[in-house]
């Protein structure tokens, strides 16, 4: 029996507040270069005042989000499951994934007061992006926002790392991978962050397990996780925490484990000029791929063109029709 959704995904709500800055605008404001840092509202505005906004754009964002929303533009069937307030930006954070074609909790579920969670992504011209992030409303997500019946009508579930940061987020985690293998759904998980896996670490080992089906991690978090020092004994090490996993190389492609043998997947050369959300494309595009008929290698193509392309842009999300240019590639190959 088909089912409605190819992707289930959970995980933090944040309207993405994407900017440029330089390394001594960084280091001025005593910010940590490359990582996501979490921030008290204050910080936010006094970091974002300093900062020519007008030359910012926003979106609705998190890292789940963002690979759910590329499922939708690659023509999959997605569904979000997440926390906003009832204020203006979780009207837009509403209304914008609506617009993506992806179904959520908010299409039906009273919204509480308070403030929507926001992420300021800064970027350098190294391509690098450092991201700090006020969590709001966001930081109360729990197995509550989990609707029942759309993630047991799914494929798969994804789950945020991001989500390891809070008891409540942690508890939903594990809430919704026990009802995903109760119920038949594969569970993927991305370790979103090498700050979740190096100050996470043990949170994480119980949700990972050796029963994740699909894991995402760059090399940085393959190492941390498996305390390795080289990814060939990490990747090995890795086979034991999950039965297929994707390990994103950056410009030098990725690594996929079928569960039987390593493809390698290679990289697309192109100028980089923001790296923000490529990780999280490369899950989106490759979880469509896997849903939709595509084996390992090619769904591994289609993820590395697309974030290929996203990283030459600013911003965490392809357009619609690159989406489709991209999907029309490969199927000329």
């Amino acid at each position: 029996m088909s089912k409605k959704y190819n992707v289930f995904g959970i995980g933090n709500a944040l309207v993405d507040i994407v900017t440029e800055v330089d390394d001594q605008f960084l280091k001025d404001h005593n910010i940590e270069k490359g990582l996501m840092t979490l921030v008290d509202e204050e910080h936010q505005i006094r970091v974002s005042n300093a900062i020519n906004m007008n030359n910012s754009n926003k979106q609705c964002g998190g890292s789940a989000a963002n690979s759910i929303i590329a499922v939708s533009q690659f023509g999959g069937s997605s569904y979000y499951s997440c926390k906003v307030a009832n204020d203006e930006l979780g009207d837009f954070y509403k209304k914008d994934l609506k617009d993506n074609g992806v179904d959520s909790n908010l299409d039906s579920e009273h919204r509480e007061s308070g403030i929507t969670g926001k992420c300021l992504v800064m970027t350098t011209s190294d391509a690098s992006r450092t991201m700090n992030t006020f969590l709001g409303i966001t930081s109360n997500y729990s197995r509550a926002e989990i609707k029942e019946d759309a993630l047991k009508d799914s494929q798969y579930l994804y789950i945020e790392g991001y989500l390891v940061t809070s008891e409540n987020g942690l508890d939903a985690m594990k809430y919704a991978k026990k009802l995903a293998e109760d119920n038949g759904v594969k569970t993927a998980l991305t370790f979103s962050d090498p700050a979740m896996v190096k100050y996470f670490r043990d949170q994480m080992v119980p949700v990972v397990g050796a029963s994740v089906d699909l894991l995402f991690c760059n090399e940085e978090e393959a190492m941390l996780y498996t305390e390795k020092d080289n990814i060939l004994e990490a990747r090995e090490e890795l086979k034991k925490a999950a039965k297929r996993f994707v390990i994103t190389q950056g410009e030098n492609g990725a690594m996929i484990f079928d569960g039987d043998t390593f493809v390698d997947i290679e990289p697309y050369n192109v100028q980089a000029i923001d790296t923000n959300g490529a990780g999280d494309l490369f899950a989106g595009a490759f979880l469509y791929g896997m849903t939709n008929g595509h084996s390992y290698a090619d769904s591994g193509k289609l993820a590395s063109l697309a974030s290929s392309k996203v990283v030459t842009q600013f911003g965490p999300r392809l357009e619609w029709h690159q989406a489709k240019e991209i999907s029309n590639k490969l199927q000329q190959v």
